[in-house]
């Protein structure tokens, strides 16, 4: 939720700075996220306290939401941004954990996960909406809500045209709230012994948006999922906010393990750094070869998958700009696509259909609606 949150008002142009509640310690300024995540912050709360922002947005979560709201120098600076008619929000878990804690939803409508709906006192009034605006608040619901949140706080910023402006190469999902849609050829069985091992391969410039949709939504799922830096080092830096996210290992330890499923997101400068790591590309052939899963998001089917001939005789689609690379583009207007052991999708708007296409191949349609819910992505 905070990196689609830092990554949808980046596009905007707004100057985001992503900072950790935690007081400085052995760990600096990393912090684990949720399902093992670890992403290094800008800076810490209790350094900003006499900055001044145009907004303050909390991401949920547990026990983040909690963590937030036992920070008392993020408390003084959320109620003084409310208090002179400053943008503040928070979503998921946060609204009720953390903004009603503190009091600052007296008198608003707003929303949150809705089983802690019920946290909510008489002095706020719940609705039952993915995104809820009142004054100068604005509260969502989940995980799958916020790409629609983020572009809220877009249009309270800068209007509703730099709003559309920003959806617009998102290719956001016409129904929020639908059920994701698989459109699938020459379908196969993905199996798996035990738990499916899953290897998501990053590079400097990969989208932060798509590459933690899968680590999520997959890792909810139960597979082990094993992210892989293509660079020199374990740190690198993903595309829009620039976020710096730590991977498990190097591509080379991958190289010696088997995985049934290679996953990759996309972000152009990170593509092109994906389809030239050679011990990258012998996996892909490597498991493409041997009837196993892989796939692609964005602009990796375009610029890894087409070029080094992962693509042909399959159906596939790609981020719609890159298209027309791809030899075959009868698919490309479709969000996901399976053709037997590939599964490819559009762009960042689609990265949670994606993931969720991922674990109805490997886990089946009952785990994939369980966690869509647990999501509120339908």
């Amino acid at each position: 939720m905070a990196a689609a949150t830092a990554d949808v008002l980046n596009r905007a142009g707004a100057r985001v700075t992503v900072a950790t509640v935690d007081p400085a310690g052995d760990h600096g300024l990393l912090v684990e996220a949720a399902f093992g995540v670890k992403l290094v912050a800008d800076a810490r709360v209790a350094d900003l306290e006499g900055e001044a922002f145009d907004l303050i947005a909390l991401p949920g979560g547990m026990p983040g939401s909690a963590n937030l709201r036992d920070c008392n120098v993020l408390e003084k600076m959320v109620k003084k941004q409310a208090d002179q008619g400053g943008l503040y929000a928070a979503i998921c878990a946060a609204p009720a954990v953390t903004l009603a804690h503190w009091g600052l939803l007296k008198g608003l409508k707003a929303t949150c996960y809705p089983s802690l709906m019920d946290k909510f006192n008489a002095e706020i009034i719940p609705v039952d909406s993915r995104v809820v605006v009142d004054r100068n608040a604005v509260t969502s619901q989940g995980p799958a809500t916020a790409i629609e949140y983020a572009l809220a706080l877009v249009e309270q910023l800068y209007g509703k045209e730099k709003s559309e402006e920003v959806a617009g190469p998102l290719y956001v999902r016409p129904q929020p709230g639908a059920d994701y849609v698989i459109d699938e050829y020459n379908s196969v069985e993905w199996k798996c012994s035990g738990t499916p091992q899953v290897l998501v391969p990053v590079a400097n410039g990969s989208e932060e948006m798509e590459a933690l949709n899968l680590i999520d939504i997959l890792r909810r799922a139960g597979a082990n999922v094993t992210v892989a830096s293509v660079e020199d080092k374990l740190q690198i830096v993903t595309r829009r906010h620039k976020f710096n996210l730590i991977a498990d290992i190097m591509v080379e330890e991958a190289a010696t393990r088997e995985f049934d499923l290679i996953v990759m997101p996309g972000g152009l400068p990170g593509a092109q750094k994906l389809s030239s790591t050679k011990v990258l590309i012998d996996l892909l052939k490597k498991q493409a070869d041997s009837n196993k899963p892989y796939g692609a998001i964005c602009a990796s089917p375009a610029y890894v998958l087409e070029p080094h001939g992962l693509l042909k005789g399959k159906k596939a689609t790609s981020f719609p700009p890159m298209a027309y690379l791809l030899t075959d583009q009868s698919a490309c207007d479709s969000r996901v696509v399976v053709d037997g052991n590939l599964i490819t999708s559009k762009a960042p708007g689609s990265a949670t259909e994606f993931a969720l296409a991922i674990v109805h191949k490997l886990f089946g349609r009952e785990k994939a609606v369980s966690i869509a819910k647990e999501l509120i992505f339908m």
